[in-house]
């Protein structure tokens, strides 16, 4: 079994390099090997020199690199990883380490268990860790995923999360669109239309950054969600 693990960069020099050397210290459960996916989305530093680096001291992991040639999202990003994944399952890690690759076999633990298609971990329930940062930013966050849940009737806790892992066959049959932050509605919606499809939600930690440390969504990503929700809630 394969886990594709996709790393959707921009501009991320300061943290690539210790992304890169946490997933390759990572040790699956379930027999699961990593395919490391990094999309660097034209960056305009050293991400790419860093990746590619890396990739040949490491020659022994399985980890591809693709490039686009114009800066084109973080939706797009992740197009371009799930294009290219060979895993049975795939999950998200951004390039920034707000999120522990070392917690993967937490969301992982449904899926052997044989209970989970879909796998959420929500910064909002269990007893992990996480860094007290924006009031405004959590409550968008409770309140998009609040909107979320009324149109696709889940109860989930944290819509927006990055880290959500997918069975990547019931993933790669979505036709998904949106090129920036309004994946997360957009894919949301759409795998809760899935026939059956088992959605699994675990705690996780979470390491947020400040604006000042590189963290790039922003209020207007936050309308952008708002439509999605409405959007993909009501379209198929």
């Amino acid at each position: 079994m394969i886990l594709s693990i996709l790393v959707p960069s921009y501009n991320e020099e300061k943290t690539i390099q210790k992304v890169l050397n946490e997933l390759k210290s990572i040790k699956l459960i379930g027999g699961f090997e990593p395919e490391i996916i990094v999309v660097d989305d034209c960056s305009a530093d050293r991400t790419g020199e860093i990746v590619k680096s890396f990739i040949c001291e490491n020659p022994e992991l399985n980890v591809a690199y693709y490039r686009h040639d114009f800066n084109r999202g973080k939706g797009a990003a992740l197009h371009t990883g799930i294009s290219k994944a060979n895993g049975d399952y795939i999950i998200v890690q951004d390039a920034d380490l707000e999120y522990d690759p070392a917690e993967f076999n937490i969301l992982l633990l449904p899926v052997v268990k044989g209970f989970a298609d879909v796998v959420y971990g929500s910064r909002f329930m269990g007893g992990k860790a996480h860094r007290v940062l924006f009031f405004w930013h959590t409550i968008g966050n409770k309140f998009l995923t609040t909107l979320s849940n009324i149109f696709s009737n889940l109860n989930l806790t944290d819509m927006e999360t990055c880290y959500k892992l997918f069975r990547t066959d019931i993933l790669k049959s979505l036709h998904l669109t949106e090129k920036r932050f309004g994946f997360e509605p957009e894919v949301t919606a759409k795998i809760s239309k899935v026939p059956k499809i088992r959605i699994y939600e675990v705690g996780i930690s979470y390491y947020g950054r400040t604006y000042e440390e590189g963290k790039k969504i922003n209020w207007k990503d936050g309308f952008r969600a708002i439509y999605c929700i409405f959007r993909y809630g009501i379209g198929k």
